[in-house]
């Protein structure tokens, strides 16, 4: 990567007076500063991921796949750690917490990797973590969400807000935005992600003077919400809560279409994929979920990302590709201060990260391993040009 010479004389003249710089000192500065930086090229640092790449939330493990590349592409653009560059070993979970586990044992057992990242769903990440802990090898995960995650040991961590939070929004949201009194809540039973998410929304919903008016649950894969919807519309909340994943979301939202269900639907940020709107289409238009970005947030970080995502893989990042992102990068700004590369050490350098520049907000990881950072509100709405809908920005809620 070059620096543009003149860039870099600029820069350094505005602090020539306060510096008491000569203009040859300036010169021989920016000189130096406006070579090229080599590519890394000495011996890998092996870093794995575990994430379900096919399956039903294949859309999960792809995006956060894409986001860790395009960083370590980046980093070792620009020389690597001291000129090693770093080495992805991924493997597939399937969606599945037994082949988590079985990922998670290869990857630090036989690969010998230094760190691990992933996974996305809660249960997966689960799976994983025990196997880390007990190898001491640091694993962050970019987006499982349930506060029993980085409850596993210290050496588990996570980038993402976590459900207490993200109900905390969602029923902050409802509440003041959308004035709601009462909501029905629709709950994956069988997910440990949804279920702790919908205990957050309702004990928030409640706290700030909003009443469930119904509760119904079904489990993943299902296809027929006739009887769960009927009882909701029977109920008449003035919102409904389901904070499930896209697969199931997107039938749930046709199906309570079908029924005459109006109100708006709201989620947490398992909704984050392109494959929502091609299942649900109109039917989706109008409904909320709080995420960890979104892709027109007016700010220069996002939009640089963006550009380069799009350069690389000819598509528009979600939330889960941004945080994939994020997670790979604060591993690595962990591995320029750590001591070794060593376990311990490299756990120390990543329970330091204090307010790190992420492409999903400002990012500290507090005494629990879990990160401090706010979340957006995005709605699914249909812009100028576009057949389906799309998350649009409606606010930032910043952390309680």
């Amino acid at each position: 990567m070059l620096i543009n010479r003149r860039t870099v004389l600029t820069l350094l003249a505005g602090v020539a007076l306060s510096l008491g710089l000569s203009t040859s000192a300036l010169a021989r500065q920016a000189a130096a500063q406006a070579e090229p930086v080599a590519p890394a090229a000495g011996q890998p640092i092996l870093v794995g991921h575990f994430g379900s790449l096919t399956g039903a939330e294949a859309t999960f493990g792809k995006s956060t796949s894409n986001g860790i590349r395009l960083a370590i592409k980046t980093f070792n653009a620009a020389g690597g750690l001291k000129g090693r560059p770093i080495e992805l070993k991924e493997y597939d979970t399937r969606g599945d917490a037994g082949e988590a586990k079985l990922a998670v044992e290869r990857l630090v057992k036989s690969d010998n990797v230094v760190a691990v990242l992933g996974e996305v769903a809660s249960k997966l990440s689960l799976a994983g973590a025990p196997v880390c802990q007990e190898a001491k090898v640091p694993m962050i995960s970019p987006s499982s969400t349930n506060p029993r995650v980085t409850e596993v040991g210290d050496y588990i961590f996570r980038v993402c807000f976590i459900d207490p939070f993200q109900g905390f929004a969602g029923a902050k949201f409802a509440r003041e935005e959308l004035k709601a009194k009462t909501a029905a809540i629709l709950v994956d039973q069988a997910q440990a992600y949804a279920v702790g998410l919908s205990e957050q929304f309702e004990q928030n919903f409640v706290k700030m003077g909003g009443t469930i008016a119904s509760t119904q649950r079904y489990s993943g894969g299902a296809q027929d919400f006739t009887a769960q919807l009927t009882a909701i519309r029977a109920a008449k909340p003035d919102v409904i809560y389901v904070p499930g994943y896209y697969t199931d979301v997107g039938n749930i939202a046709i199906q309570a279409r079908k029924l005459g269900l109006t109100q708006p639907l709201l989620g947490g940020d398992g909704w984050d994929s392109a494959e929502l709107a091609k299942i649900a289409k109109d039917a989706i238009e109008g409904s909320f979920y709080t995420n960890h970005y979104a892709p027109d947030q007016p700010d220069a970080r996002v939009q640089d990302f963006i550009k380069a995502y799009r350069a690389e893989f000819g598509s528009t990042p979600d939330g889960l590709a941004a945080l994939g992102y994020d997670a790979a990068n604060i591993l690595f700004a962990a591995m320029r201060s750590a001591a070794t590369l060593e376990g311990p050490a490299l756990r120390d350098a990543i329970a330091a990260t204090k307010d790190f520049p992420g492409v999903t907000g400002n990012i500290t990881i507090n005494e629990k391993r879990d990160a401090v950072k706010s979340a957006v509100v995005v709605e699914m709405a249909v812009s100028d040009g576009q057949e389906l809908p799309s998350p649009r920005y409606v606010k930032t809620v910043s952390p309680r």
